[in-house]
């Protein structure tokens, strides 16, 4: 059996192929920071866990993740993602994921693309951190901070951490996981 990070249920199939195929993998492709970014912001107060559960309810209540569609979003469309018992039915989540993917387009214009935005706090490299319990450090308070500037809201510097994480910016592998060794 293989060793993995302390949090991973083992008991979850859908997580252990998240945490082995996913997490902490360097991604770049700007159509799945964008859908990370709107999960991570649907995960606060909450576990990665319930929100990865319902992954593929959200993929399908928010039209596969069109940003374009999303941002164009009106109240009654909100309206019917918060009836929608298949997601997490915040109403101030849902309203945040539309001005979000508002903001987040005018980045990719400015930037070229959210993927240039994002690694450029680290000038493309992964930070490695080791494994603890932590839910902050000076670069996702940073990049909260930016990100507040800009408009976004659902990123405080706890879900940012989980977003770099999650996206491979910071490595917060276990050392005795397999996944260090890739």
């Amino acid at each position: 059996m293989k060793t993995r990070c302390s949090w991973v249920n083992q008991k979850n199939e859908n997580y252990i192929k998240y945490h082995d195929e996913e997490w902490g993998r360097p991604l770049h492709d700007d159509q799945k920071l964008y859908e990370l970014l709107i999960l991570e912001s649907f995960q606060a107060g909450l576990s990665w866990e319930c929100v990865l559960n319902k992954r593929e309810n959200f993929r399908q209540a928010f039209d596969g993740f069109d940003i374009d569609k999303v941002s164009d979003y009106d109240e009654r469309k909100q309206q019917a993602l918060k009836e929608d018992a298949g997601i997490i039915r915040n109403s101030r989540k849902i309203k945040a994921a539309v001005q979000n993917s508002r903001v987040f387009k005018e980045i990719q214009k400015e930037f070229g693309s959210f993927d240039a935005y994002i690694w450029s706090f680290t000038d493309g490299k992964v930070v490695r951190e080791p494994f603890t319990e932590r839910t902050t450090s000076p670069l996702s308070d940073e990049i909260s901070k930016d990100l507040k500037r800009r408009g976004m809201t659902f990123v405080g510097s706890t879900i940012m951490y989980s977003y770099l994480q999650a996206m491979g910016v910071i490595n917060g592998h276990a050392e005795d996981c397999w996944c260090n060794e890739r």
